[in-house]
């Protein structure tokens, strides 16, 4: 089944998809958001036309674990994307995702800062990756970081 990876940002919101089989993240697109109200439908006509079964968002918490005012806005965001798609949704610490997502678009040779979009779209794929690993157990997540290769590409929060 196909997962929607969702970077929740007050401007824009990245967006990741899985493959069918729900072993391999890839970006998306990002979306300028306007209104939530406009994002859930935009996001919601996207998962309807890609064949999405579940959404998995990025909750900011804190360093400490602690979830506060970001990791409670995207929450509200996801249930209300979830209510409009009738999809099953699951949150994912997405704590330095962004920092990450612009040192791979460096190592890429994309300056991140003229292209802010695409950190938000790696950030997601980052997020969704953490969930498709998570569901594939330990072994998944172990050969990663073992050096071993695996679907994950290394990806993590």
């Amino acid at each position: 089944m196909k997962l929607l990876g969702i970077d929740f940002g007050e401007r824009r919101i990245g967006l990741a998809i899985s493959d069918p089989e729900g072993r391999v993240a890839v970006p998306l697109t990002a979306l300028e958001r306007s209104s939530d109200r406009a994002a859930v439908a935009r996001i919601a006509e996207l998962a309807r036309r890609e064949g999405v079964g579940g959404l998995v968002v990025g909750e900011p918490l804190g360093l400490d674990g602690e979830r506060g005012a970001a990791a409670e806005r995207a929450r509200r965001f996801a249930e209300r994307l979830a209510a409009a798609t009738g999809l099953p949704w699951e949150a994912v610490d997405e704590a330095l995702t962004s920092v990450e997502a612009g040192a791979r678009l460096r190592d890429a040779g994309v300056d991140p800062r003229r292209h802010p979009g695409r950190v938000d779209a790696v950030a997601a794929q980052i997020v969704l990756q953490e969930a498709l690993d998570r569901r594939r157990g330990p072994a998944a997540r172990d050969a990663g970081a073992a050096g071993e290769p695996s679907d994950s590409g290394g990806a993590g929060s």
